[in-house]
């Protein structure tokens, strides 16, 4: 097993839920983590949390949905500390709602954050990787990258996507590390995003069981945790009581 001390991890959507998690256990460990997420004043104090506890930890304003924003962070993180070993592409939206209520605004807006994100985050270190020969891209999809609920077809879509790219990267390329994460449940503000009110009514039944976002950030250590040669290719993290 390898430690995380020094590593440089790059985490986008880490101001809240399982991008928040996974900054604390990654830094807890020893890893410097770069973090990314629109709203900076919860990053900043995010940040003020982990140097407090003798972690390593800074912000930077990110918007994945900007290929330009998203190299700028990279650029950034090079820049300050000369490589990247590890980016979790962790920013994502779940505006569920049944397909016949068109809301072509927010299917627009999944695709973007949770496809085109992912994309932009891994074609923005990718040359980075390939110069070190060596790195990490941990992809967070979700259990609805492997099962379709009604009024989340389009979100499911998006996240089989992160499934699909996470594979094809994989089999790209034999000097990098691929890890995808499909969370179940997790307690977080994922479902905040839900604007149809039925839908938002279900996922709170949908939602009665969680797991802590934590449980999620222990499966993302244990993977940049093994071996050098070791790919643990994908996880799959839900609630002891989850049918799902």
């Amino acid at each position: 097993m390898q430690t995380l001390d020094d590593r440089i991890v790059l985490i986008t959507g880490a101001s809240s839920g399982i991008g928040a998690a996974t900054a604390r256990t990654l830094a807890a460990k020893g890893a410097t983590v770069v973090l990314g997420a629109r709203r900076v004043d919860r990053l900043d104090a995010l940040v003020g949390e982990i140097t407090a506890a003798g972690g390593r930890a800074e912000a930077r304003a990110l918007d994945v949905v900007s290929a330009e924003n998203t190299q700028a962070f990279v650029d950034h993180a090079i820049a300050t500390h000369g490589r990247i070993d590890a980016i979790v592409n962790n920013a994502g939206v779940m505006p569920l709602s049944p397909l016949a209520a068109l809301k072509l605004d927010e299917w627009n807006r999944m695709i973007d954050v949770n496809i085109r994100g992912v994309l932009h985050g891994i074609a923005a270190v990718l040359p980075v990787m390939q110069r070190q020969g060596s790195g990490h891209v941990i992809n967070v999809a979700s259990i609805g990258a492997h099962r379709v609920f009604p009024t989340s077809a389009v979100y499911c879509a998006t996240k089989y996507a992160v499934w699909a790219l996470s594979e094809g990267l994989r089999q790209e390329h034999d000097d990098l590390r691929v890890t995808v994460v499909s969370p179940g449940t997790t307690a977080s503000e994922l479902a905040d995003t839900i604007t149809h009110e039925a839908s938002a009514a279900g996922m709170r039944d949908f939602r009665s069981v969680t797991i802590a976002p934590e449980a999620i950030a222990r499966a993302i250590a244990f993977a940049m945790e093994q071996p050098a040669d070791v790919d643990v290719s994908e996880l799959i993290v839900r609630p002891v009581a989850s049918p799902y």
